[in-house]
């Protein structure tokens, strides 16, 4: 791999703009040695003409080799100089300009200068932010160790203070004895006798930390958002057990994990951009023949980008204390938990995605030669199917087309370096990759597939035709197979990606409830493209519940009960986005969550028309629904080019944005047409299109399809939006959750 591709590949993708632009240089560089060539080739043909080409060209060689000799560290000049911002700054002159490429070597100094001080002055505050950091990590600390020996010694024998010499100088705190020594400078000494007056002095210094700290929440819960609501106390108190213990532990090991990440990304970068530099230097020595690197990398090397050791000594200050004290002094194991996860691809992943690939493809062709030869669809029953089991089995059609235009996104936003785990808040190493999400999709559409086919052939065949019940159960199987799989609690089927998914379902169910966050309301967005997968969910328990399955004869549509439930089923996930923005317009004062609230409200009204007009045909409600429905889509559409998007705005080239991942700008505007189109679908239900060789439910799953290719495109602009905000504010971490709050911070806060 050339190094242009290595050097992006292992860029922090939000700081992408922070690193020197190699690619620029390349580019200045390749100007250069064009004026270079173009120059040797006029002098050639003049020396040429002159009948001097062999004397000249011997000339040249020795006047070249002697400069060199000459000049050596003398080609450039490098000066550094103190800015009014307190940051040094550097400036490269060149000695001894050729005429041949002047004004873009020039250009390359000034604009290498320019990159190198962007650098330098990132870094520098980078780790300004995480000596800050580190600070505040220190003080969680102290308050663990009291914690700690508070739990160990109960607050009865502090009043004395001989117990107290005993007691501490008996800690089987080999652990909490180094801990007060290195951590907050408690010096115990080891006969008990000797250090017991400093013990009786350092002990209640150590614990009155505890005096003004409290426990912080760990996450939000309904009944603290209601008490939040009802402006009532919502402070835990600091109890002394071990089980708070445990807690404190556990997020504190994830405070130091993410810190000691943010520290190796931070090294890498000042890795990666001295090595763009030299890299850089060597090649322009080359193209320029001159000797400026050496002189160059010497700046370099006493830069603060590279003569700074803050981040060395933080990681081997994080490294000690993480293994003391959350790996048992166990370095190994310390270690492993506190390097990133390298997720392997391993081939019975590819190879087991091909194989129910291979299924599918092959059960969907006997699927139709089935229903061919046995003419199914020129049956008495045909009808009966497509009105009973077809709602039953498009239900896993529905969701292994969602989870194939998911794993396509998948696939684009690694191929264009969108940071999707981050933005979707992932547990490091647990996110599924395309290759994962594939092989879910295509087991499940093998497993359904083998239902459908088993379902007509038991119908078929004399033997087994009067085994109604077991024929009609098998959709009924598979849905209770799949739902028992993903709440399963063994760690099978990527459980930790299973609870994730539950999680996030749980809190969308009960969104204002909780704070809305990006896998929350991204979520709720795909439950707005299912309306008729959960449409097909109610048919399942109306035709098993209240039907008689064995004869395929249910009374689902005539049923009030069940017309009422269509619609509430139809606006539950609207209403969902509904209550989500107007708790981020209440909790961020955002305007623009009240807009996107009145978005999700007109789609509301236009879904129960819709749904009104499919069950009561007349001209009002026909009137009605396209009216409401021309609004929430034409609302709709611009929301997801404008706002989701962040397309079409004026100050940009050609009315997109500033900053595109795909290079070619034709799939943008394609993107804004096919989604256009696409919404346009529900004009089916408003004019009636009938195609007579297709029934009525083949052409409802054939528009929710069509909602559901919607979806999985706007999901891929969605994320490129959301990382290119992110990068434009330098934001690649998410913020860890601290276990203690001391009081002056709350009250600096407020």
């Amino acid at each position: 791999m050339k190094f242009g591709k290595e050097y992006v590949a292992q860029m922090v993708p939000e700081w992408q703009q922070a690193y020197i632009d190699y690619d620029c240089l390349k580019t200045i560089l390749r100007e250069i040695q064009t004026s270079k060539k173009r120059s040797e080739r006029q002098g050639d043909l003049k020396h040429k003409l002159s009948g001097r080409r062999n004397f000249s060209g011997l000339t040249k060689r020795y006047s070249r080799a002697s400069s060199s000799r000459d000049i050596e560290n003398h080609d450039i000049l490098v000066h550094a100089t103190t800015g009014d911002d307190g940051f040094e700054k550097y400036e490269t002159t060149i000695l001894k300009v050729a005429e041949a490429g002047r004004e873009s070597e020039l250009v390359f100094f000034k604009t290498l200068d320019l990159e190198f001080d962007k650098v330098n002055h990132f870094y520098r505050y980078k780790v300004d932010e995480l000596v800050k950091e580190a600070v505040v990590l220190n003080r969680q600390m102290d308050a663990l160790i009291a914690f700690r020996i508070k739990l160990d010694q109960p607050s009865s024998l502090l009043s004395c203070s001989e117990t107290v010499s005993v007691d501490i100088n008996a800690l089987d705190s080999k652990k909490h004895r180094k801990t007060l020594a290195e951590e907050m400078g408690i010096k115990i000494e080891e006969n008990g006798s000797n250090g017991g007056d400093s013990t009786k002095e350092r002990v209640p210094e150590a614990l009155s930390v505890l005096d003004h700290i409290r426990l912080n929440k760990n996450q939000e819960t309904p009944l603290s958002t209601i008490r939040n609501v009802l402006k009532l106390s919502n402070q835990e108190e600091l109890k002394f057990t071990r089980e708070n213990l445990k807690k404190i532990e556990e997020r504190l090991k994830d405070v130091f994990i993410d810190f000691y990440r943010k520290l190796r990304h931070l090294k890498n970068y000042s890795f990666l951009n001295t090595l763009a530099i030299s890299k850089i230097m060597k090649k322009y020595d080359k193209i320029g023949s001159r000797n400026a690197a050496k002189l160059h990398m010497e700046m370099v090397d006493k830069s603060y980008l590279t003569s700074s050791d803050e981040i060395n000594k933080l990681m081997l200050r994080v490294e000690t204390i993480f293994v003391e004290h959350f790996a048992s002094s166990n370095r190994s194991k310390g270690m492993n938990l506190l390097r990133p996860k390298v997720t392997k691809e391993r081939h019975r992943i590819t190879f087991s995605t091909g194989f129910f690939v291979g299924c599918t493809v092959s059960l969907l062709t006997a699927l139709g030669m089935f229903v061919h030869a046995r003419n199914i669809m020129g049956t008495e029953g045909q009808k009966i199917y497509m009105e009973t089991m077809f709602p039953l089995y498009s239900l896993f059609a529905f969701v292994v087309l969602h989870m194939i235009m998911y794993a396509a996104n998948i696939y684009f936003w690694k191929q264009y370096r969108v940071n999707y785990p981050f933005i979707f808040e992932f547990k490091e190493g647990t996110e599924l990759g395309y290759r994962h999400v594939l092989l879910l999709s295509f087991g499940l559409g093998t497993l359904a597939l083998c239902a459908v086919l088993v379902n007509l052939d038991m119908e078929m065949d004399p033997n087994t035709n009067d085994y109604k019940t077991y024929t009609e159960l098998v959709p009924l199987f598979v849905v209770a197979l799949v739902i028992a799989i993903s709440v399963c609690p063994f760690n099978i089927f990527y459980r930790s990606s299973r609870f994730f998914f539950l999680m996030v379902l749980f809190r969308c169910i009960a969104a204002p409830l909780y704070k809305v966050n990006l896998p929350d309301f991204f979520l709720a967005d795909q439950l707005t493209s299912q309306v008729q997968a959960l449409r097909s969910l109610e048919f399942y328990i109306c035709y098993y519940g209240w039907g008689d399955f064995k004869q395929r004869q249910n009374t689902c549509k005539s049923s009030d009960v069940y017309s009422t439930f269509y619609f509430i089923v139809a606006v539950i996930p609207y209403w969902l986005r509904f209550l989500q923005c107007v708790r981020r317009l209440i909790e961020g004062k955002d305007s623009s969550q009240g807009f996107n609230a009145l978005k999700y409200l007109l789609t509301i009204v236009a879904v129960c028309l819709k749904t009104a007009y499919s069950l009561n045909r007349g001209n009002a409600w026909r009137i009605a629904t396209f009216v409401f429905s021309a609004l929430a889509t034409f609302y709709g559409t611009y929301w997801d080019i404008v706002y989701d998007w962040g397309l079409l705005h004026r100050p940009s080239k050609s009315w997109l944005r500033e900053k595109l991942l795909v290079p070619h700008k034709s799939v943008y505007y394609v993107a804004m047409v096919v989604n256009i189109v696409l919404r346009l679908a529900w004009l089916q239900t408003v004019l009636d299109f009938n195609i007579s060789f297709l029934h009525r439910e083949t052409m409802i799953a054939l528009i929710a399809i069509l909602e559901i290719i919607r979806r999985g495109i706007w999901n891929f602009f969605r994320l490129e939006n959301e990382h290119l905000n992110n990068v434009g504010k330098f934001r690649a971490f998410k913020s860890v959750p601290l276990p203690f709050n001391y009081n002056e911070d709350e009250d600096r806060d407020s």
